[in-house]
């Protein structure tokens, strides 16, 4: 899974009677790709130009995908635009858990997740179409009524929209690594970003991620390992089994099947 920014989608789309060609009508110049679907870029310049931990990307978004996007997005979806503080409970329609998802890919594990807990709500933020429209796809066809979609940048949302406590959970699963030296900056675990979150998560609160990459396990484990507001779960302070309520996904499987290590990091806010 990525946390990977997602700007409009500038590919041609196929001929009419391409294999699999959106039967649509193509838009006009900066007519936007879903006028009811989530916004290329919520938040705008209503804030300020840093580094972030996500790179732009583009890709094709299915007629499935686009349909989801359009019908479901304005009952489900979120922009997060830095412009209001959430009401998790009227987003959700109950009073339930909430837990936070930075970079879902395409939501398989996410709702297999939501699925087995339905007691607890999820919201899972990601800046990748494909992904949202998907994620959106398996919630209605599963009746999954404890997911939200999230789309845009996870500190805006953080820092702007979610209230002191407000999150029983976050989970970073296979994050961007920036496996080149000079980029380890954008990596999202990183000090500040714990700061942050910890005063979003409640006492008590796991902090979850995973990655494939080795360096930044290591980053990972020391990062957290130094703050004062998580503790590992973990008796010998190092890296947890993999648990079971995560799902083992396609992803995963691919780097396992190259010989990838995969590491799973359990914390809890103090």
């Amino acid at each position: 899974m990525s946390d990977a920014l997602n700007t409009p989608d500038v590919l041609s789309e196929p001929a009419p009677d391409a294999p699999g060609a959106d039967p649509r009508p193509a838009r006009a110049k900066g007519e936007p790709r879903f006028p009811d679907g989530p916004q290329p870029d919520p938040a705008g310049s209503h804030f300020e130009r840093r580094i972030r931990s996500f790179q732009p990307r583009r890709s094709r978004v299915t007629t499935g995908q686009a349909d989801a996007l359009q019908r479901l997005w304005p009952a489900w979806g979120l922009d997060i635009d830095g412009q209001r503080v959430l009401d998790l409970a009227e987003l959700f329609g109950n009073d339930r858990p909430v837990v936070l998802e930075i970079g879902f890919g395409m939501g398989e594990a996410t709702a297999q997740m939501a699925a087995a807990d339905p007691d607890t709500n999820v919201l899972a933020v990601d800046v990748h179409t494909p992904g949202q429209g998907n994620l959106l796809n398996l919630a209605e066809q599963n009746a999954l009524d404890n997911i939200r979609v999230g789309n845009g940048d996870a500190i805006i949302l953080l820092r702007e929209m979610l209230r002191p406590d407000a999150l029983a959970g976050l989970r970073v699963y296979f994050p961007d690594p920036w496996p080149k030296k000079r980029h380890h900056k954008r990596r999202l675990i990183q000090p500040e970003f714990l700061d942050l979150a910890a005063t979003r998560l409640r006492p008590g609160a796991l902090v979850h991620c995973a990655t494939d990459w080795e360096p930044y396990a290591e980053q990972m484990l020391e990062v957290l390992s130094a703050h004062p507001d998580f503790e590992n779960t973990q008796a010998d302070g190092g890296f947890a089994p993999r648990p079971g309520f995560r799902p083992l996904t396609r992803f995963e499987g691919q780097g396992l099947d190259k010989g990838h290590v995969v590491r799973d990091l359990l914390f809890q806010r103090r």
